[in-house]
């Protein structure tokens, strides 16, 4: 299992994903899930990845050939839109599919993915989509301002309450953490390293990139601070309603 999230913000995009793979209890390993592809000034693109390793890979490793083939329908590189770029993403996974998913499905291998993809082509906007497995996406739209794939449910309802539009990005990097410890939590196939990258609209170039180990000072205070933060509101919140108990 993993986890990956991306927010879309007024100020930009705030992109993050775990790095623990799971093929078994005895079977743990660590594989990066997020990818980037830019040309500084004129487009940038992260791609979060959930699902089988190989397929996922596969598909990375598809998208890094096509490029400079100077083909609008398969060059990240060559395309005019971000949604001309989620197309090519979802080509790839089909182009996968075709190669390998038969022979798989034959050793009752689970081949499926999904993929989270965030980017902004010169004169155009920061767009955010989930591709899901048969090559089709989704994009975050009016009052949808994140996607998450693959362990979602424990990290999103701080999500919702927290972030809006105008979250800032260090705020909204900080809440896609604590939705990190709160998935690390109650999961343990979702584990650090934690890759977090924040994109600032209309810069066309990376921006602010870490990886945090799960000993990371600020990724401690984080567990630390919220678990405390979440007893001392339980223990405040009043507790005796007039029931007869």
């Amino acid at each position: 299992m993993t986890y990956c999230i991306g927010i879309l913000l007024d100020e930009g995009v705030v992109l993050a994903s775990d790095s623990r793979t799971n093929a078994g209890i005895d079977r743990v390993s660590t594989f990066r899930k997020m990818y980037t592809f830019e040309q500084p000034g004129e487009r940038f693109f992260a791609l979060l990845t959930a699902g089988n390793l190989s397929l996922t890979q596969g598909v990375v490793s598809m998208l890094g050939e096509w490029l400079n083939n100077e083909d609008p329908e398969r060059d990240l590189f060559a395309v005019s839109s971000m949604f001309g770029a989620a197309r090519i993403v979802g080509a790839a996974l089909r182009e996968i599919h075709k190669i390998d998913a038969g022979y798989l499905q034959q050793q009752d291998v689970d081949f499926t993915a999904t993929f989270i993809l965030a980017g902004q082509v010169k004169g155009g906007q920061l767009r955010l989509f989930m591709i899901y497995d048969a090559g089709n996406f989704i994009e975050a739209m009016g009052d949808t301002t994140y996607l998450q794939i693959g362990e979602v449910k424990y990290g999103k309802p701080i999500l919702d309450r927290i972030i809006t539009r105008d979250t800032s990005l260090s705020d909204a990097a900080k809440c896609a953490l604590i939705s990190f410890d709160s998935t690390m939590r109650s999961n343990v196939s979702v584990g650090p390293p934690i890759d977090l990258t924040i994109y600032r609209r209309d810069s066309l170039k990376s921006g602010f990139t870490i990886r945090l180990e799960d000993d990371d000072p600020y990724l401690q205070a984080i567990r630390e601070g919220w678990g405390g933060a979440i007893h001392k509101a339980f223990h405040d919140i009043i507790h005796d309603p007039g029931w007869d108990i």
